[in-house]
């Protein structure tokens, strides 16, 4: 988790909001202390209404920085991401953040980063994207949906999809479409997995990593309701150092975990 110093509880506005797909999207908020922090991976727990209820906030992944602003990625799904949804440029938020842990791009210890996500999990990807290409580390994303309706790619460069119907890309899921692009990318140095989706899909690409012995790390999704782990909602199990199960909170030690932990 972040240090408590570089945490922000700010009151913002809208400033823009523009659709990503199907139900989803992008909020952009002014937030300059949580812009100056954030890091990859990194999250934050909107109060999307001024009125009582809902009572408890929303954690929402960093979709993008741009000078003071955050941008977050938000499908409508429930009455809370409905009230975002739904909302208007200049509506006010309560916005806390950033929060949890972030990506490690700095690690060294790769040449080539490969963004999987599913889904709504494309969320973190374009920040991440940005911060690899100013480090000018290569990194290719590849996207997997349903269907193209699912297929949130706005805002990404070097891309490969995968849908589950066929209606574009690689016919099957993101995982084989992994494998697939492995077998022809046989010039790519040291490679790791960074991954954020469906918690079955992240649990397959883990196993998939763990038996190849590719890098990888996941972002986890979970219910949020403080986002600094006073109330215990986002406990999940995972597996420790010896294999055994273990309980954590994902807001002080994740979202991003190991690959290695979700395997089981």
């Amino acid at each position: 988790m972040l240090q408590t110093s570089t945490i922000s509880d700010v009151r913002t506005r809208i400033s823009a909001i523009r659709p990503a797909g199907t139900d989803v999207s992008i909020l952009s908020m002014p937030c300059p202390a949580i812009a100056a922090a954030a890091r990859p991976g990194n999250f934050v727990n909107i109060k999307v209404s001024a009125a009582d209820q809902p009572l408890l906030r929303r954690p929402f992944c960093i979709h993008n920085v741009e000078g003071d602003t955050i941008d977050v990625m938000v499908k409508n799904v429930g009455r809370g991401t409905s009230l975002l949804c739904e909302a208007s440029c200049g509506e006010s938020l309560l916005v806390l953040g950033p929060l949890g842990n972030s990506f490690g791009t700095g690690t060294g210890d790769f040449d080539t980063a490969l963004l999987v996500s599913g889904g709504i999990g494309t969320a973190p990807m374009r920040f991440l994207e940005k911060t690899l290409a100013a480090a000018e580390i290569s990194f290719h994303h590849l996207v997997g949906g349903r269907s193209r309706a699912d297929l949130l790619t706005s805002g990404l460069s070097n891309v490969s999809t995968a849908t589950d119907d066929g209606s574009e890309g690689f016919h099957g899921n993101v995982v084989q479409l992994l494998e697939k692009h492995l077998a022809e990318q046989t010039a790519a140095g040291r490679v790791k997995v960074f991954a954020c989706g469906p918690n079955p899909m992240l649990k397959a690409l883990a196993r998939f990593c763990r038996d190849r012995a590719i890098a990888c790390e996941l972002s986890l999704e979970s219910v949020m309701g403080c986002g600094v782990g006073i109330c215990y909602g986002c406990m999940v199990e995972l597996s420790n150092a010896d294999g055994q199960k273990e309980s954590i909170l994902l807001c002080r030690e994740g979202p991003v975990i190991d690959g290695e932990r979700f395997t089981a």
